[in-house]
């Protein structure tokens, strides 16, 4: 059933898994899609006024959403407008991240190239502090436009402001006070080649150093080639990009934790192995949590089920066509167990969970 609420399309007990890149989820109440940012705030102010639980979605790309739906209005972003002055990029919160990536690097600009292929939208990518391949948002982002709840007006926060960290920021350490509706990104003209390239990886599939610099269109059609055979492209035809990309963050130690980790692991897999180490700030240490997954015993396309571990790569959980939001979480709790298990370290899951939980 739908009706028009003003230029709002509006739908009731509306399908959300369509919605989701892990094409999961029972429906919601009500779906709301908003074109433009009036739309948004007038969509969030009238579930505040009226106490309905509000769900705001993007792309999908980072929501595990339960079986039985979700009791209130989603909100679904659809804002466009793409803006480009000089090296200073303005994105409505619902453009497409992927196509705004393809932007840059056609008008010659670094910054975000190495962020291809990452699936959903732009207003999501503060909240995650979205980061691939040595580049994260916060290292560009400039100011992030939003309508705060609380305060009930729109507000514009300069990028020291929004508390960025590792798959962190303030939006997502405070959910149900901010929206994202515009952010803005300052970019380098570095006559057409890309930023440093910061990632082993990367640099090894470019044939050059770390550090060093390529053409902008070479840095993104490598990590378009490298995502894909990692399943992180999506593809309708592919199950293995059912997904939501990496299922859980890198965990980060503190130096004695890392230290008890380490000792875990010569304990049950030899003196001679060492875990990945990436340092994290002071007394702290970033670790692989694939490198984890694998070495607990959980490897590519671990499990029998309509829910698996990825073909293509151990981070990502996947369904295989018929799944269900349980069906993922058991895979996923079954994981983190066996990690705990093994090496003492609990991982975080890094997508969205609605009306469950791990």
């Amino acid at each position: 059933m739908s009706r028009s609420l003003g230029p709002v399309q509006v739908l009731h007990d509306a399908p959300l898994a369509p919605l989701t890149t892990f094409r999961l989820g029972g429906p919601a109440t009500r779906l709301l899609t908003a074109t433009t940012d009036a739309e948004v705030i007038a969509a969030v102010r009238e579930a505040d006024e009226s106490g309905t639980p509000l769900l705001v979605i993007g792309g999908g790309s980072n929501l595990v959403i339960g079986d039985k739906g979700f009791d209130g209005t989603a909100l679904r972003i659809a804002t466009r407008g793409v803006e480009l002055r000089g090296t200073t990029l303005e994105l409505a919160a619902g453009e497409v991240w992927t196509d705004a990536v393809a932007r840059t690097v056609e008008a010659g600009l670094a910054g975000i190239e190495c962020l291809a292929g990452i699936p959903g939208s732009a207003g999501a990518t503060p909240v995650q502090n979205v980061g691939a391949y040595g580049q994260e948002v916060s290292s560009t982002i400039t100011e992030v436009t939003v309508y705060d709840r609380r305060a009930g007006e729109t507000v514009t926060l300069a990028d020291e402001e929004c508390a960025f960290s590792y798959r962190h920021s303030r939006f997502k350490a405070d959910p149900e006070r901010y929206v994202v509706l515009r952010v803005r990104f300052e970019l380098e003209d570095a006559g057409g080649m890309s930023a440093p390239v910061k990632y082993a990886e990367a640099a090894r599939a470019l044939g050059v150093d770390p550090g060093d610099r390529v053409p902008l269109a070479d840095a993104r059609e490598t990590v378009l080639k490298l995502r894909a055979g990692k399943g992180m492209v999506l593809d309708a035809e592919d199950h293995d990009t059912w997904s939501a990309g990496s299922f859980f963050t890198n965990p980060i130690l503190t130096d004695e934790r890392f230290a008890a980790f380490r000792a875990r692991v010569r304990e049950r897999l030899g003196d001679g192995v060492e875990p990945p180490a990436y340092p994290a700030g002071q007394g702290r240490t970033k670790t692989s949590a694939a490198w984890l997954i694998d070495r607990a015993g959980f490897t590519k396309g671990y499990g029998t089920g309509p829910a698996r571990i990825s073909t293509k790569h151990t981070l990502a959980l996947t369904n295989r066509g018929d799944a269900t939001t349980e069906d993922l979480l058991a895979l996923a709790r079954e994981v983190v167990a066996g990690v705990r298990e093994a090496f003492g370290v609990t991982l975080v899951n890094e997508p969205v969970t609605v009306a469950v939980s791990l």
